[in-house]
């Protein structure tokens, strides 16, 4: 039964249910470590140009197809988790966090956000509906400040759940 593109579920927006704005604050401070998002990007050229990785790394990873897993941790870090050879195992790298911390008791709605990336988009969501028949999925293309960073292909699983 997974869905595609049908919107927001679980927690449900704050203003929506009728929270104040001290209520929404405690909210948002309550559930802010609850947002798991786990993005590969597809070459290296952005985080060389942002200073992330050097000349180097950026040639060798790109040229070794290294399709790196990265996240912000808790501490608002940007921080290099696994080194994926290729797309489908990034798509595994990422399935695999979720399966470890996914909670869609907290909201069943899964966003995968892509970089000008429609084709990996689509496989990431085919892959989510198999292994996570209950996900509502809604797919969005990132913007342009994200996009400076990540450069064309990035692809990202977003979700409630319980490890960051």
């Amino acid at each position: 039964m997974c869905l595609s593109g049908r919107g927001l579920s679980g927690l449900g927006s704050g203003q929506a249910a009728g929270y104040s704005l001290e209520e929404l604050a405690q909210w948002v401070t309550e559930y802010r470590l609850k947002v798991c998002h786990w993005f590969t990007v597809d070459v290296f050229d952005h985080l060389r140009r942002g200073g992330r990785v050097s000349a180097a790394a950026a040639v060798l990873g790109t040229a070794l197809q290294i399709k790196p897993l990265l996240h912000v941790d808790e501490a608002g870090r940007l921080a290099v988790v696994e080194k994926p050879r290729g797309r489908k195992q990034a798509i595994k790298a990422q399935l695999a966090r979720m399966e470890q911390g996914w909670m869609p008791e907290l909201g069943s709605t899964v966003m995968v956000g892509h970089g000008d990336c429609a084709e990996g988009a689509h496989m990431l969501e085919e892959a989510i509906c198999a292994q996570f028949p209950t996900a509502d999925i809604v797919t969005a293309d990132i913007g342009p400040i994200i996009g400076a960073h990540t450069g064309p292909g990035m692809l990202a699983v977003i979700y409630w759940g319980s490890t960051r």
